[in-house]
């Protein structure tokens, strides 16, 4: 038997922050997920410009990573295991500007991340997370980019899992002591 979820999009609350589930067809062997496709993209109304860049990260269950903002768009998923994510925009000219969007992340499940949007996400799962990243530019030291701590409460994030600002396996010094959303969006 052989069942087939199709490609679809949900816009949030976020302008431009896209929620995609991935067309996958599930037969008696597993799963095949079609993670990235042209024409279904482009046929949603996306045209991206090209991958320059792909990283696959691996996060112990309970840890978290971000909240970070680069210069270029992104498009992530869960390869492995579960994860929970928050999105932050921190684009100064953008009419969402301070907005925050949370979800679980499964498997089937991924973000396009528009420009100096801030991406977070918690390992939430039993087993470590694989999360991919595609860039739409190649991420370089010293880059133009915006990062918020994922602990600011103003941010409402409510991550699953507790979280000590002190255990470098679970946040790291940058991300935890990263400016608030506040002193971000706070004017010059």
């Amino acid at each position: 038997m052989v069942d087939i979820i199709d490609f679809d999009v949900e816009t949030t609350d976020i302008e431009g922050l896209m929620l995609m589930r991935m067309k996958q067809v599930f037969e008696d062997r597993g799963a095949v997920r079609e993670f990235f496709r042209t024409s279904a993209f482009r046929d949603a109304g996306y045209e991206l410009p090209p991958f320059q860049q792909i990283n696959v990260t691996e996060t112990r269950p309970g840890a978290v990573r971000g909240m970070h903002g680069e210069v270029m768009t992104k498009l992530v998923a869960i390869v492995h295991g579960t994860a929970y994510g928050a999105w932050v925009d921190a684009r100064p000219e953008s009419p969402t500007r301070g907005a925050v969007v949370q979800v679980a992340l499964q498997q089937g499940t991924q973000v396009l991340v528009p420009e100096g949007v801030c991406n977070g996400f918690q390992s939430t799962g039993e087993t470590p997370t694989q999360y991919v990243y595609c860039f739409t530019r190649e991420w370089t030291p010293g880059m133009q980019s915006i990062a918020i701590t994922p602990l600011d409460p103003q941010l409402g994030i409510r991550w699953p899992l507790p979280i000590d600002a002190s255990d470098r396996e679970i946040i790291s010094e940058k991300d935890s002591e990263a400016p608030t959303l506040a002193q971000v969006l706070a004017p010059l």
